[in-house]
């Protein structure tokens, strides 16, 4: 029995496991609480959760050359598909960022987060004849495509994302500062271009109200000013489950959703907020633990920007929701409800299993 056993869950990394589940947990009570006790969504949010974690058992079982080898076509296929969305992708909140198959809706730049890394760490380790420089370019490039494809819909936040998460691999992978400094002086040099001909109105509104949400507390400003009040409110300890004023009487905004650390802020307090992130920074460590302990080198920048991106994940709800970043629509991991975000985030801790299985013996 204890061979089977082992067997079947070999493939299992428990302490990422350990922390998946601790957050699920505080997610599905904070849920409860921000759906204002709404049985049946706590119900999908829970079949979601559980097809979450099957995809990841899945893929956990997949051999990394696997992953390597269908890096190419795997990204296509995302490619191929946020094109389908600009066409005839399904609207909703004034944004086309779904495929709409009639059960379910489908969000296609949310697997960007885990291919476009996949794709730059292919390219950053394949082909050795290739000269170093031509590799970053075809990095960067990979990178470029998605996330104006993105920006189109148009989802800020999701393309910032996807960029992190293909930038980081490629710094991982060795590049010198000389170019890192070449790419921010780029990157600056172009600000002003982006902010003229590339953001929306919407979103230069909410990149100036969070420099000052207090100008205009009932319009731009007022998600991030009652997100604000909640969180302050909850205090040291909270005002305790389902007992948070604000999210009871509907000030917060997407509360079950995008704003809902808002909910657990107000009524777990800082203690609350303590142990959230001490198991996200868990998550975090052992990711790059992950990396740091694999000898190839696919599984190592692949590992890193898997593990990068679940970071960057939590810091920009935290810190938008908190008032410091700007409104962009990012969820809490395994905390928000959702749908295509926690497959997402799921099978990418699948493939950190995958690759936790080539870490060198401790």
């Amino acid at each position: 029995m204890g061979t089977e056993q082992k067997s079947i869950f070999s493939t299992l990394d428990y302490p990422l496991l350990s922390g998946i589940l601790l957050i699920c947990s505080l997610g599905l009570i904070t849920l409860y609480s921000a759906s204002g006790e709404d049985v049946d969504l706590l119900a999908k949010h829970s079949g979601r959760l559980a097809i979450a974690f099957m995809a990841m058992y899945i893929v956990s079982h997949i051999q990394i050359s696997t992953l390597s080898n269908m890096s190419l076509y795997l990204y296509s296929i995302g490619i191929v598909l946020l094109i389908v969305v600009l066409i005839f992708g399904s609207v909703g909140k004034g944004a086309q960022r779904w495929i709409d198959f009639g059960v379910f809706r489908f969000q296609p730049s949310e697997i960007m987060k885990i291919t476009v890394p996949m794709m730059a760490a292919w390219i950053m380790t394949h082909n050795s004849m290739m000269p170093r420089r031509m590799k970053i370019f075809l990095a960067v490039l990979s990178i470029v495509v998605p996330c104006t494809l993105v920006i189109l819909q148009p989802d800020l936040g999701t393309a910032l994302l996807i960029a992190a998460s293909g930038s980081v691999v490629i710094f991982l992978a060795g590049i010198s500062w000389k170019m890192i400094l070449a790419l921010l002086a780029a990157g600056t040099l172009s600000a002003p271009l982006v902010w003229g001909m590339v953001l929306y109105d919407y979103q230069k509104e909410r990149i100036l109200t969070m420099l000052d949400p207090w100008s205009d507390p009932l319009g731009a400003g007022y998600h991030a000013v009652q997100s604000m009040i909640a969180i302050g409110s909850g205090g040291i300890t909270g005002k305790g489950w389902l007992s948070g004023t604000q999210s009871r009487l509907e000030f917060i905004p997407e509360r079950s959703t995008d704003f809902i650390f808002s909910v657990l802020g107000e009524e777990f307090g800082l203690g609350g907020f303590i142990l959230l992130m001490l198991i996200y920074l868990l998550l975090v460590v052992r990711g790059f633990w992950i990396a740091i302990s694999v000898e190839d080198a696919y599984s190592k920048l692949l590992a890193g920007g898997l593990s990068f991106t679940f970071f960057a994940y939590v810091f920009v709800n935290i810190g938008m929701v908190s008032g410091i970043l700007p409104v962009v629509g990012v969820p809490l991991p395994f905390i928000s409800y959702g749908g295509t975000s926690i497959v997402t985030l799921m099978i990418g801790f699948g493939i950190l299993m995958s690759i936790s299985q080539r870490m060198k013996p401790y």
